[in-house]
């Protein structure tokens, strides 16, 4: 029952329910009032049983159903307590209070609206068996003032059970939708953290066979000056060791956990430049322009938005397309930056997962839309994809820009 759902929890208490009547209306024909009639709940009861079988044969293995379909298991339970405390007495009887019961259950299961619904029902119940009461019931015993007190106190009761139940399933609710959030935190979480091992780890074993490697390079160039094949050879290696020395430095400013302030303009200037020296076969598309502002940010920055152009540079290369698209636009506090690829687009079901975690792609698992996501979060923004309507994806990042009172106390520091 720990792990039960609310449908499965309404079906095991109304099968002991069921099971209670069956034992106890035979010995009540013996020990209450013969003219209660409880022959006449034969009915009633028998509809009842063919109900919670047609629902436990329905609902038995399933733990989320839909709300029309909870909505209807509450209602019928409280229309059969309504018939069967109808035929016993109506708000004589001493289990009246038991119209209590769909309203926590609707409180557990439904929304605010569907629980005031159930609640109105409740109360429209209990005045309908308190206006039909017999009327010796009132007159003969003089217990008028007594019920009257009595339906005061049940509305009361529907009233705080509903208020009480609803706002502590609306609680509970909420906790376990943070705690899911949180736990999808922590896994991604581990996810870059084990991303960034491996990559630290990686790197550093590089770092002895490159060595070894420019040695041999040396030597060869010595022995063979002209080679064509030795001189093609440059290049990759001084770029490997430019990229290792760079990852190096990003180490450090993150174990040193320093920051720098950035004007947008420098932002743009860098980025372009980086594109320019890493990309030169593509061609970026970018409106030079002043825009105000700064931002604060890590040297991490720059190297996550490399990583979308790297994504949309991936892309142009598999429809054969060499264009890119950079926008810029600042809107008081904020930085948007978009970036615009000429590619297939995204699959529209990784659409909406990719940068929250690893996804399996036909180009990969999305590590590095994941990375430059986590490090825009860290730095109070966020990365948007999307596909253009005219073909192509875009990625839009939005940043937030350093107040101006800040800037000023910086300046004058």
């Amino acid at each position: 029952m720990r792990r039960a759902s609310a449908i499965q929890r309404l079906l095991v208490f109304r099968t002991f329910a069921l099971a209670a009547l069956a034992i106890l209306l035979p010995a009540a024909e013996f020990f209450t009032d013969p003219d209660i009639g409880y022959p006449a709940l034969i009915p009633i009861i028998t509809l009842m049983i063919v109900f919670h079988i047609f629902s436990l044969i329905r609902y038995r293995d399933k733990t989320v159903i839909s709300t029309p379909a909870m909505l209807g298991q509450v209602l019928s339970d409280l229309l059969f307590l309504t018939l069967i405390l109808n035929s016993t007495g109506g708000a004589t009887n001493a289990f009246v209070s038991l119209l209590l019961l769909p309203i926590v259950f609707a409180g557990v299961s439904l929304s605010v609206q569907l629980l005031g619904v159930v609640t109105l029902l409740a109360l429209a119940a209990y005045s309908y068996l308190l206006l039909t009461m017999p009327e010796h019931a009132m007159h003969m015993m003089d217990m008028k003032q007594h019920f009257i007190f009595m339906g005061a106190n049940f509305f009361i009761s529907a009233l705080v059970i509903a208020l009480v139940v609803g706002a502590m399933a609306k609680m509970i609710a909420d906790r376990e939708r943070m705690m899911a959030q949180q736990r999808e935190e922590q896994l991604r979480q581990e996810q870059l953290l084990a991303l960034g091992s491996a990559s630290a780890q990686v790197t550093h074993q590089l770092a002895t066979p490159l060595g070894h490697l420019q040695l041999l390079f040396d030597e060869l160039k010595e022995s063979y000056p002209r080679d064509p094949v030795i001189e093609e050879m440059a290049q990759p290696l001084a770029q490997t060791t430019r990229h290792l020395e760079y990852f190096r430095t990003l180490a450090q400013a993150i174990r040193e956990g320093r920051s720098e302030r950035m004007t947008v303009n420098e932002l743009l200037s860098e980025l372009t430049d980086a594109v320019l020296l890493h990309f030169p076969e593509q061609t970026l598309d970018y409106r030079q322009a002043e825009h105000p502002g700064a931002i604060v940010c890590d040297a991490m920055l720059l190297p996550a938005l490399l990583n979308l152009i790297q994504n949309a540079v991936q892309a142009n290369e598999a429809k054969g397309e060499n264009r890119l698209e950079l926008s810029c636009l600042v809107m008081g506090e904020t930085l948007s930056l978009s970036l615009r690829d000429f590619g297939p687009g995204i699959e529209e079901h990784n659409l909406a997962h990719l940068g929250d975690g690893l996804q399996k792609s036909e180009s990969g698992l999305g590590m590095a839309l994941m990375l430059s996501n986590a490090t825009f979060e860290r730095l109070g923004g966020h990365l948007t994809l999307s596909n253009h309507p005219e073909g192509g994806a875009l990625a839009r990042v939005t940043l937030n820009l350093e107040q101006e009172n800040e800037a000023f106390a910086d300046s004058g520091r």
